[in-house]
């Protein structure tokens, strides 16, 4: 079979397609014929050189989708739809950027639909993280407020429709007053152009400030998210796109404003049920949860579609189909 080896951390062109052994597959683990997956910022810190937890070689990717090729333990059924993400893929073991994956009886969801393979290998790792934030880092309520900062990557797009579907009022951050339509286009009720005062623009709208916020830019800007947020209100931690993840000399009473919560999310795919997995797919397939899909590329594309991810250009999932 086809596979994306890395040998070692750098840049875009040290992706490589090789021909390997189709990996063999025990009890407790599933064979997936891949049809497409998703790209993801997590993957371009492994092939950056950014994880710490990272062994070389490896096939990357942290999600596929595809049929199921073999499942020695008949937990599901050869040619069965499914999805799989997270679990160790393409860190602990070979992940998905290959013709077949073999993962974790754990990691891999069932679903049924008629999308192509491109949009719904834009929805796994998307889905997973955007609905884990909302409910498990911040425990979203309908009629409350939210701010997606770094509202036009993939997971901030997905947080934004989510929330909307869920009922809130969504504000939605960018750096690029182009977008703006683009996230209006998506339901968000107050876009905002980021000028690095945020906190400034929110509470113009709503003076106490907004229940919740999903910080996926870095620490760079999170004193700010912070600040725009109510007391009592949560703020939770999930994004890098800026590659700032600490906190130097972190001091909680002088960094936190009165009152307002800090919370993280990093989470697996189990904090994503199957029947809410299944019941997004069915509002995308219905046009009533409007993913946005940035742009598909072929498996021989793999180094131009991390050139893109890297540069930060997309809006919305960048995909590439193996087939």
């Amino acid at each position: 079979m086809r596979a994306v080896v890395l040998e070692g951390p750098g840049g875009p062109e040290v992706l490589r397609i090789r021909e390997v052994g189709v990996p063999g597959v025990e009890a407790g683990w599933v064979r997936i014929r891949v049809e497409a997956f998703g790209l993801n910022r997590s993957e371009y810190h492994l092939r950056a050189g950014l994880a710490t937890n990272a062994r070389f070689p490896i096939v990357p990717g942290i999600e596929a989708v595809g049929t199921v090729d073999l499942a020695p333990g008949g937990e599901f059924a050869v040619g069965q739809q499914v999805v799989a993400m997270m679990g160790g893929m393409g860190r602990e073991f070979d992940g998905g950027y290959a013709e077949y994956t073999v993962v974790p009886v754990s990691s891999v969801l069932p679903v049924q639909t008629d999308l192509d393979w491109a949009m719904l290998g834009a929805l796994p790792e998307m889905l997973q993280t955007a609905h884990g934030s909302l409910h498990t880092g911040l425990g979203i309520r309908p009629g409350q407020t939210l701010l997606v900062r770094g509202g036009t990557s993939s997971v901030g797009v997905a947080a934004a429709v989510l929330a909307k579907e869920f009922g809130l009022t969504v504000f939605s951050t960018t750096r690029n007053p182009g977008r703006v339509e683009m996230l209006r286009g998506l339901g968000v009720d107050h876009p905002l152009v980021d000028d690095g005062n945020v906190a400034e623009k929110v509470r113009e709208i709503v003076p106490e400030g907004v229940d919740a916020a999903l910080e996926l830019v870095g620490t760079n800007v999170l004193p700010d998210t912070l600040r725009s947020t109510k007391v009592h209100g949560t703020v939770c931690f999930t994004g890098m796109l800026s590659d700032q993840w600490t906190i130097p000399d972190f001091y909680p009473i002088g960094y936190l404003p009165n009152g307002v919560r800090l919370t993280g999310y990093g989470g697996e795919s189990s904090d994503l049920p199957a029947a809410d997995f299944q019941r997004y797919v069915d509002l995308v397939a219905e046009g009533k949860l409007p993913i946005r899909l940035d742009r598909v590329f072929a498996f021989e594309e793999i180094v131009e579609a991390h050139r893109v991810m890297e540069a930060g250009s997309a809006v919305g999932k960048l995909v590439v189909r193996v087939r």
